[in-house]
């Protein structure tokens, strides 16, 4: 492998159409150097997560070549789906993999945003940006696709830090509406991870959703407000149903899984749905997930972590968390440091 390599996660709004899918995974999977490790549609929320890794110049290039197609193939006029979002490619961020590479990703954030100029409505977010409150991406998508246009003509917007893309033409036209707005941004690697629930309206989802993300519950009196924060450190989630699968999800975001790990979201979710009288049924991985962290889960759910080897410990937090409940669970895969050593090698 080479000194230095980046992923990039683009997330388009296309999760049904698989026909759409392919063309715009093969626009990424054209350029040399660019490896495409992942992709993952899901009908439900009607979104597909891509996962590209290598050389950052050729990640550029391939993220670049992805939400270009996208254009080509996505209307968001016609878009539903279970997940916000306000763009084609809703957010595509530079994620470092190798030691002292975030400089890079913030680097590869720029140079795709010279590409891009002011075709499309692009924020920065996440290290890309210098503005504290326009760190969050959830801040940015407030409000969604369909809240766009009034929002960058001059509609009502409670903060005006976050209004107005960092690019775009200043005009909302065909090209706009078709597209939407992009966030583009780069960040520590955030592992999307979901919980399955047994039940088909999401009750108990919701609930678990938020008590265990971050940012708690808002409470509400009057105009008198408080927020209680929620039990876990550094997570996103909400409570969501999956109708194709006749269970609910709480779909979650990791933002840092060496101190909230996959197992601990797990039991706490659990923990939570189960005091409403409903089951978790295994969970479920969107994405990929770093080695560590699979090792990690594995020694919860291990009888004996310290005499198991690294595959030993990864099929317990496979059977553990559930993993393959819903889809098989192909760790070579899944895992991004096996899967960046097996594209290597299947090129060389």
């Amino acid at each position: 492998m080479k000194d230095v390599l980046i992923e990039c996660v683009p997330n388009i709004s296309e999760g049904r159409d698989q026909d759409i899918i392919d063309k715009i995974v093969g626009s990424a999977n054209s350029i040399e150097g660019a490896f495409v490790l992942g992709c993952e549609p899901d009908s439900d929320y009607n979104r597909t997560v891509i996962t590209i890794a290598g050389e950052p110049q050729a990640v550029i290039q391939a993220a670049y070549k992805l939400i270009i197609k996208s254009s080509e193939l996505i209307d968001m006029r016609n878009h539903t789906g279970n997940h916000p979002r306000m763009g084609a490619v809703d957010v595509c961020p530079f994620v470092p993999l190798s030691e002292n590479s975030m400089k890079y990703c913030i680097e590869a954030s720029q140079k795709l945003s010279n590409l891009l100029g002011n075709e499309i409505p692009h924020f920065f977010y996440e290290e890309a940006t210098s503005e504290p409150q326009r760190k969050s991406l959830s801040a940015l998508r407030k409000s969604e696709y369909e809240g766009l246009q009034s929002r960058f003509e001059g509609g009502d917007w409670g903060n005006e830090v976050t209004r107005m893309p960092d690019f775009w033409s200043g005009i909302w036209g065909e090209k706009e509406r078709r597209f939407g707005a992009l966030v583009i941004g780069a960040r520590n690697i955030l592992v999307a991870y979901n919980v399955n629930v047994d039940e088909i309206d999401a009750r108990a989802s919701k609930i678990a959703g938020s008590l265990i993300r971050t940012s708690g519950r808002l409470v509400k009196n009057n105009s008198k407000k408080f927020r209680i924060p929620g039990m876990l450190k550094h997570v996103q989630g909400m409570g969501v149903p999956l109708p194709s699968s006749g269970i609910s999800q709480v779909s979650m975001n990791l933002q840092n899984v060496s101190e909230t790990s996959m197992h601990m979201a797990f039991e706490a979710v659990k923990s939570v749905v189960n005091d409403h009288g409903v089951k978790t049924c295994g969970s479920e991985l969107v994405g990929l997930v770093p080695l560590s962290a699979m090792l990690d889960s594995g020694k919860w759910f291990s009888d004996n972590p310290d005499e198991s080897s690294d595959e030993d410990l990864v099929n317990s937090a496979i059977k553990g968390l559930g993993l393959d409940y819903l889809d098989d669970f192909e760790a070579e895969s899944s895992i991004i440091e096996w899967a960046i050593d097996k594209e290597v090698k299947s090129n060389e």
